[in-house]
Order: C-alpha cells, then structure tokens, then sequence
C-alpha cells in the first residue's frame, strides 16, 4: 500500500512557524529576506536559498527540508509478518488505523479504528485472528470514527489513557503494558498534540515496532498547541528506540526511527 505523505514542506514551515508564534512578516524580517519571497516559497516555489534563510530561524534541518520540498523524501518499509495498515478517507485526508498480531497464536490487538474498519475486519476474519484489546493511540475523531463496530464485531475492551477518558473504555497510565500471545505493548505518554496521546511500542515481532498516533509523521510531525512539549516527547522517547523500530504514524507511510532522525527536518541534523 502506497500512502501519500501527510505533509508537504509548506506543511513543515507552518507547522513551524505556528509553534514558534512566528507571523509571516515575522518570519521574514528575522531570515533577511523579503516578505514576498517567503510567501512565493509557501505557495509551492520552491527557492533554495530562501529555505536556507528561513531553516535556522524555525529551527528545521536545512538538508532535510530541500530534500522534503524537492520531492526526495521516500521512506522504504517493508511490514513484518504480524502487522497490517488500513488507510481510509475522512473529510479531505486520510487517517491510519494498525492491526497487529502474534503469528503463533493468532492473538490481536487492535490500534484506532480509522473511518472505515471494514477491511480491518475482513482481515480479522480472514486471517483467523482473535482480537484481545483495542488500544487508542488519542480519541480524535478520525481515529475512532468507526470505534463502535470493532467493538460490536469483535467483542474486545477498549483501552485509553486516562489523560483522555471515552466512554466505556477503560484507562491506562503510562507504563502500562499490555500483552498479545508472546507479544508485549508498552505505552509511553507522547502528548502534545493531544492530552493523553500515547505511543505503543510492540516487541516481539520481526521488528520493534512503535505506534505513535499523533505525535510524529514521516517527515513531519503533529500540529500541538505545546510545541516544545511535543518536540522534547518525540525526540526523548519515540527517537531514542532503536534505529531499526518501525514508526507506524496516524497520517502518511510508515517510517523508521532511523530514517526520521536522517531526514525530518524537525530532528535531522542542522
């Protein structure tokens, strides 16, 4: 499956400048350049020399944001036995839901549900599996839009951080640990983005794998009201796992840790 990136290199500088309470007019006078080329670079003209003049000021890796804007951020992935991504519409984009399961046993769990969990479900089916728990990653409504038809169909508890209560779904802190066959799910609280937004890390496959909702997407990262929060979070606690972890993001591909902390420019090198 081919998902498109969730955000374009106008989306990064945004995001950015947002976070940094940084106006246009801002922005310009602080990099030296004039207000109407940054308003060019942002309409889609992509200017080198521009983003090197702006990529210090909001604190992005310059090489990785020429190779964002240029078209050359390809993030390869290959998904180990055990681990399947539904991608579905909502509104105008698209939202992720994962289900992951010991190939043994053919214990599941099951991680948001996205818009349309029907062939999620199919794949339960198909594959024979049994889903033990649902886990939330946040309550955002794309990503527990159809949370009520994988309960009904699959009769599993529903788990969610305690920072974001739901009805009838039971709370967990984070530390909590939850388990699939010989599977084993630790949480990490990675908010920002939203209150209880939690990273699953899952041990016990192929590879590691780390399902991070919200909080960081290929090349990019969540839009958060608490922007240094959610920077320090994706970089103390979903960067720091092994370079090998595959980073499965609520919007756009899959990842690695170690292809994100090479080419996102809001963790690469500057």
């Amino acid at each position: 499956m081919q998902i498109s990136l969730e955000d374009a290199y106008t989306d990064v500088i945004a995001k950015a400048q947002r976070g940094l309470g940084l106006a246009d007019s801002q922005l310009a006078e602080q990099s030296g350049i004039a207000l109407a080329e940054l308003k060019n670079l942002k309409s889609g003209h992509v200017d080198p020399a521009v983003l090197q003049a702006i990529a210090p000021v909001l604190h992005l890796s310059l090489s990785a944001l020429i190779q964002l804007a240029e078209g050359n951020y390809q993030p390869d992935v290959s998904l180990p036995d055990g681990l399947a991504v539904f991608n579905t519409p909502y509104e105008d984009y698209t939202v992720n839901s994962y289900l992951v399961w010991d190939p043994a046993t053919r214990d599941a769990i099951v991680f948001d549900t996205g818009s349309d969990a029907t062939e999620l479900l199919h794949t339960i089916v198909s594959n024979g599996l049994k889903v033990r728990s649902i886990l939330l990653t946040h309550t955002h409504g794309d990503h527990v839009f159809d949370l009520d038809r994988v309960v009904e169909k699959t009769g599993a508890p529903v788990f969610t951080n305690i920072r974001e209560p739901l009805e009838d779904a039971a709370p967990f802190s984070e530390g909590a640990t939850f388990e699939c066959g010989s599977l084993r799910i630790g949480t990490l609280l990675t908010h920002g983005h939203s209150p209880g937004g939690t990273t699953f890390v899952v041990s016990g496959l192929e590879k590691p794998i780390a399902i991070v909702g919200d909080s960081l997407f290929a090349g990019s990262m969540g839009g958060s009201t608490a922007w240094e929060l959610a920077l320090t979070n994706n970089r103390e606690k979903i960067l720091t796992l092994p370079p090998e972890t595959i980073i499965c993001p609520g919007h756009g591909p899959l990842t690695t840790v170690e292809f994100e902390l090479n080419h996102n420019p809001f963790y690469a090198p500057r």
